[in-house]
């Protein structure tokens, strides 16, 4: 599990830690930051599956010129923070779920940074993948520390040298157990924001693995609704969600062997994805992400709320703190719902936070809710949405940061 993620001059961040729990909730105004912590895990995430520096900020292309990877918003040099000639992120992971699967490491926590010069980002050193690519150290907090050599200057194509090539010395079981379990806390991360008319769209049964628009809903549906139980929850859920009333689901396939959803009502009037409305399509998508026989280890949602009617977030929120709590897998979010902010349990208001742009800066800082002063008491007497509402959150954090303040560690 990534506990938490430091930003030194990436983007609008001089120097945050975002920490992170089972469940982390991101609030804060526009503009502020929130999508920039979303470039930072896609930046992470693109290293875990293996891409180059030049396709991690540019840009991944498939045949016909498809997009198989979208980069970061903003030009290449808008990477690093305005003034400054690098950025830094470094992550922290507690490897204590995973260590069973990869080998025996007694470790309380691994800790990997990646450094990228301005001098790599320059259009030029993209094209020829030349790259300038610091990666820092990768370290465990036993005291086991590997420095990149002195001969190391460039490196062509590989942006996370210090997980694919051996520049720790001499190869053993706990070095290429630190790689394996770091390339794959970055690789296991999808960024779902469903799309309706994806949704929508059949899919062929092998496709089992739920695409970052919501693509492949109806076959990951129907691996789900194998066993019975799961399909139950399902039914229940939609059900608890929406005016219908659903008593299952139904996969029929056309002649090209591509499955469709549907879903039957009582009375046995059949109800298709084409006609089910939008919020009801998100939802099922994120209960398939979360409900599903292979998620991933890390799920990042950009304005959770989005499409599902304020009355029905409590199902969404007990939906997320049920599943991490007992499957292992993260969620992070982000939302300007204050509805949603009432409705979260003590343990996801330890693990929220507030992001700020301060007055007359352009920087902005990550802090724990339950760090703002007296946040703890308002949530119990006026409750986070009011605050979250009348922007109480970014007042007394630019009370309390001054101006020009740096970030904390």
């Amino acid at each position: 599990m990534i506990t938490s993620v430091r930003l030194r001059n990436f983007k609008n961040f001089a120097d945050e830690t975002l920490r992170l729990g089972p469940f982390t909730v991101i609030v804060g105004a526009n503009a502020s930051g929130k999508s920039n912590v979303r470039d930072a895990f896609r930046f992470l995430h693109g290293i875990g599956r293996g891409y180059t520096l030049a396709e991690i900020i540019s840009g991944r292309y498939g045949v016909g010129g498809q997009t198989a990877w979208e980069p970061p918003r903003g030009a290449d040099n808008e990477i690093v923070r305005f003034g400054q000639t690098e950025f830094t992120l470094e992550s922290e992971i507690d490897p204590s779920p995973l260590s069973k699967d990869v080998t025996s490491i007694d470790l309380a926590r691994v800790s990997y940074a990646v450094r990228i010069g301005r001098d790599a980002l320059n259009s030029d050193a993209l094209n020829r993948r030349g790259l300038s690519i610091l990666g820092e150290n990768l370290r465990a907090d036993t005291g086991h520390s590997w420095k990149r050599p002195e001969s190391w200057k460039s490196q062509d194509d590989l942006v996370d040298v210090c997980l694919t090539n051996s520049y720790f010395g001499e190869e053993d079981m706990e070095s290429l157990s630190l790689r394996l379990l770091i390339r794959e806390e970055f690789r296991s991360m999808n960024f779902l924001d469903p799309v309706p008319n994806l949704t929508r769209q059949p899919s062929f049964p092998a496709q089992i693995f739920l695409g970052e628009g919501g693509e492949n809903l109806p076959s990951v549906l129907q691996e789900i609704c194998i066993e019975k139980k799961f399909k139950d929850v399902l039914i229940e859920w939609v059900r608890e969600l929406t005016p219908m009333d659903v008593v299952d689901f139904r996969f029929p396939s056309d002649p090209s062997g591509r499955v469709h959803l549907m879903m039957r009502e009582e009375g046995g009037r059949d109800v298709s994805a084409y006609s089910a409305s939008d919020g009801t399509l998100r939802f099922l998508a994120m209960m398939a992400a979360l409900l599903g026989l292979d998620p991933t280890q890390l799920y990042f949602f950009e304005e959770i709320d989005n499409g599902i009617h304020p009355s029905r977030l409590h199902l969404l929120l007990d939906l997320i703190e049920t599943q991490t709590a007992k499957s292992g897998i993260q969620v992070v979010t982000t939302t300007h719902s204050p509805e949603l902010l009432s409705m979260m349990s003590d343990r996801t208001f330890e693990d929220a936070s507030v992001i700020c742009r301060l007055p007359a800066t352009s920087d902005a800082v990550i802090r724990p809710l339950s760090a703002i002063p007296n946040a703890p008491e308002l949530r119990k007497t006026q409750g986070l949405g009011r605050l979250l509402a009348g922007g109480w959150m970014e007042t007394a954090l630019a009370f309390t940061e001054g101006d020009g303040a740096e970030g904390s560690e």
